[in-house]
């Protein structure tokens, strides 16, 4: 065993070698080695959960730190070292006097600080430590990002709490940060093992609907890229079209945004152009992108209102392409995006492809500006806040009537976009005009929004605003004071309210009570990020005196006694209680929203089920309320 350990140790190194040596000296290869000599020799004795030598975690960042961010020697090389100082005798000192400052800078911002009291928990001190590196270096948060996705590709082995913290860190943290840096591919792996460890059963269920759907699409979309390609062809465009479905996690975010479950939602694929090659000399690569939308749009029709040019208003995170919905032969509207080789590569390594142009230094000064509110401020409770408010996953370009970008969260609303633009003008709004409009200062914003604020010397904010605002700076003016439960022991969380039978989790609370969550909610994936060490295990049995209230949307065919059949099954087939229904009817399509009373999830589901089975049911959910 021990041998084939050795050959696999060997491989890995060799295969990081080989990908360095091809842009890298000949003496920064001979210090990567050296570096990786005293990794071996420090974790000689260790192992993993798994059982398996721990110089293979090391190795496996080093191997993502070269080949999938694409680092430099010394970031390899503070890969290899990154566990060093924290797990063996070695010190700061050591690895300075061997490798030198830089190396031994990096390898101190990732190695986590011991102290008798932290200043918030351990975790968020530790996010506090990576986010300050920036200001003198962003390697820092790379190696750290290529340690966290080797953990999480090998969480199999930890024990359910640990899963659920380190997949807590993870989802609040790590993939909101991956993606701020433009590392798409690294964000979405994050995301979905994140999804797999904190909800196992809803994504088994994600992925086999998957699976599924992949196969009874798959001839049809063969037909509709190739019938794209040889148009492209014809006009002298060398391109690919391809068929990218979205990824577990990415599903189940529409479904609940939507609220639809899978087989309602929409664009749960969509087909990427790549343009190789283009014989027309001169173009820019928006001009081919913009040659590739026109010959597609004479071959298929386009849905009006759907193209979007993420090329002159691209994202945050460096991702661009020009978006158009087409009809395809067969009759269905697919979601298309068109883009350059350039283009794929830049979304798979954001900064770090701005690094190879020599431009990171202007990334990075856009990056300490979104910091610098976090920087300002105490580090209070409301530190994770902050983080997660800044680190969104998407974002959204809005203007000023003077014509200025400015970037926001997706889901801002026009108190968001006040607070940004200054704080008096947040706390004198009154309404907005949105694209000339008249509206609410509630109303939420949408990419290209010309958004003007109308003030008054006698407004003031109002209490309700702080529901309708999603951005830290507008909820710091704005925060109120949420109310306490009272109870002790168990108690469930009011945002999620968790059934029996469900995927929960708990945590312990200062006054000893345990709060029940959710394993999807946000405020547990938030607690699991902060303070981990207190998920305990639960027992929420179903208990025959304890009802709990539900939420379930149906929609179907009118039809005579539908409604009867209806309420037939929920209280005389099922035997619960309903608590208030209401139904309407439109172009003989039902849309009926029911309350009713269960014990568990299991009657939930099997409530959900009857309901799907009654004649001209199309869709059953439950709905948050």
């Amino acid at each position: 065993m021990e041998a084939d350990f050795d050959k696999q140790i060997e491989e890995a190194v060799d295969h990081v070698l080989e990908v360095m040596a091809q842009r890298v000296s000949p003496t920064d290869l001979e210090r990567i080695k050296s570096a990786f000599a005293l990794a071996r020799e420090a974790h000689a004795s260790q192992r993993r959960k798994s059982g398996e030598p721990y110089i293979i975690h090391p190795i496996a960042v080093a191997t993502i730190a070269a080949e999938e961010l694409r680092l430099d020697a010394n970031s390899v090389m503070a890969a290899f070292l990154h566990d060093v100082v924290e797990d063996t005798p070695y010190t700061i000192e050591d690895i300075e006097n061997m490798f030198g400052p830089d190396v031994a800078f990096l390898v101190n911002t990732v190695t986590k600080k011991k102290k008798e009291n932290y200043t918030m928990s351990k975790q968020m001190d530790n996010y506090q430590q990576l986010l300050d590196s920036i200001h003198y270096d962003i390697r820092a948060l790379m190696v750290k990002i290529a340690d966290r996705l080797h953990n999480m590709r090998t969480l199999q082995s930890m024990r359910p709490d640990k899963q659920m913290k380190i997949a807590g860190e993870t989802d609040y943290f790590y993939a909101p940060l991956a993606n701020r840096l433009g590392l798409f591919n690294v964000k979405t792996d994050l995301e979905n093992l994140s999804f797999k460890y904190r909800c196992p059963l809803e994504y088994d269920d994600i992925s086999y609907a998957l699976e599924q759907d992949i196969k009874s699409n798959q001839k049809r979309l063969e037909l509709f890229t190739s019938h794209i390609e040889d148009v492209l062809k014809k006009a002298g465009i060398d391109a690919k079209a391809e068929v990218y479905y979205r990824r577990p996690y990415s599903i189940w975010r529409k479904m609940k945004t939507e609220n639809k479950d899978f087989l309602h939602i929409d664009n749960r694929y969509y087909v990427r152009v790549t343009y190789t090659k283009c014989d027309i000399e001169g173009l820019s690569e928006k001009d081919v992108c913009l040659r590739i939308y026109s010959l597609l749009t004479d071959a298929f029709k386009e849905k009006a209102g759907t193209f979007v040019n993420l090329i002159d208003q691209a994202k945050e995170n460096s991702y661009k392409c020009l978006k158009v919905m087409l009809l395809s032969l067969e009759g269905i509207w697919e979601d298309v995006q068109i883009c350059s080789e350039d283009m794929v590569e830049r979304s798979k390594i954001g900064c770090m492809y701005q690094m190879d142009e020599g431009n990171i230094a202007d990334w990075i000064s856009r990056f300490k500006m979104v910091l610098k509110d976090i920087a300002q401020q105490q580090t209070d409770g409301s530190f994770l806040e902050k983080i997660a408010t800044t680190l969104y996953y998407d974002d959204v370009m809005v203007f000023t009537p003077q014509g200025r970008g400015i970037i926001m969260p997706k889901g801002s609303t026009a108190i968001d976009f006040a607070f940004e633009v200054h704080t008096d003008l947040g706390m004198k709004a009154k309404y907005a005009r949105i694209n000339g409009k008249l509206c609410s200062i509630k109303t939420e914003l949408y990419r290209g929004d010309c958004v003007e604020i109308g003030v008054d010397e006698d407004a003031s904010p109002k209490a309700d605003w702080l529901d309708h605002c999603v951005t830290y700076r507008a909820k710091r003016v704005l925060r109120g004071v949420l109310d306490t439960i009272d109870d002790k022991g168990l108690c469930r969380c009011s945002t999620c309210n968790p059934l029996p039978g469900g995927d929960t989790i708990g945590f312990m609370q200062q006054d000893g009570r345990i709060m029940i969550h959710r394993r999807t909610c946000p405020d547990a994936i938030r607690e699991a990020s902060a303070h981990g060490d207190n998920i305990v295990a639960v027992d929420f049995p179903e208990e025959e005196s304890v009802v709990y209230p539900i939420t379930v949307a149906v929609k179907g065919i009118d039809r005579y006694h539908l409604l009867i059949d209806l309420i037939d099954g929920i209280t005389n087939t099922l035997h619960l209680s309903i608590d208030s229904l209401t139904t309407v009817t439109k172009d003989e399509i039902v849309d009926c929203k029911i309350t009713f009373f269960v014990h568990s999830v299991r009657e939930l589901v099997m409530s959900m089920n009857h309901l799907y089975s009654i004649e001209g049911i199309d869709e059953v959910r439950q709905i948050d309320e």
